[in-house]
């Protein structure tokens, strides 16, 4: 079976393929339901993970953030409150910002607002979807990993160095520099598409956790 994640990048959706022997192919796509069918078409994708929040919150905070944030620390400024729906439906950032005090009692950030068509293209397609499509985030994913909370940022050489090697360790050999030949697509957002592939390679054989442990309301 073959797996997918998807991570935003500057001309859409990265999207990295692996299978049960390591990675596979990677691609970029204009929207999640391009990119869902490509997975399937070109290489039996059976399950897919995708870093963006998933189930829209009307009003209040998420447990999925909130637990989140506490698992990645000392990166939990990483995992941003999933803005409220009349928020993301705003057409303006100040009409979001309104709209989200109204509805929860707090703003909401420009990067949070930036994403909302990224957001928005997801949950409209879920219902549509011919497989699994999950939530997950790249800094929890590579905490799984580490096994221990991880102290470099993800843009630092760093950083990005361990994220290699901790997918290189789960069977996954991101092919350096193979990026370049993908539109908009930058090394930490390859690198993050892939632990978002590894997420769902672990959902399909039963081994993932999940915050919360049970489906919110």
């Amino acid at each position: 079976m073959s797996y997918i994640g998807l991570d935003a990048c500057k001309s859409g959706w990265l999207a990295v393929v692996i299978d049960d022997a390591g990675f596979a192919s990677a691609f970029v796509e204009p929207g999640v339901r391009a990119a869902e069918e490509r997975g399937i078409l070109e290489f039996g994708a059976s399950h897919l993970v995708v870093d963006i929040p998933i189930g829209i919150p009307d009003g209040g905070s998420r447990r999925a953030d909130n637990e989140a944030r506490g698992f990645i620390a000392p990166r939990g400024s990483s995992v941003f409150p999933t803005p409220v729906r009349a928020a993301l439906e705003a057409e303006t950032y100040a009409e979001a910002r309104a709209a989200s005090v109204a509805a929860s009692g707090k703003s909401l950030s420009s990067q949070a607002y930036a994403i909302r068509e990224r957001i928005l293209d997801v949950d409209g397609h879920r219902a549509e979807a011919r497989i699994p499509i999950l939530e997950g985030h790249p800094e929890v994913s590579f905490r799984a990993m580490a096994g221990a909370g991880i102290d470099h940022p993800k843009k630092s050489y760093e950083g990005m160095a361990l994220r290699y090697e901790l997918l290189k360790s789960e069977g996954i050999n991101v092919p350096v520099g193979i990026e370049r030949e993908l539109r908009g697509a930058a090394t930490d957002d390859l690198l993050d598409a892939a632990a978002m592939a590894w997420t769902a390679r672990r959902v399909a054989l039963g081994e993932v956790d999940r915050f919360p442990s049970a489906a919110e309301a």
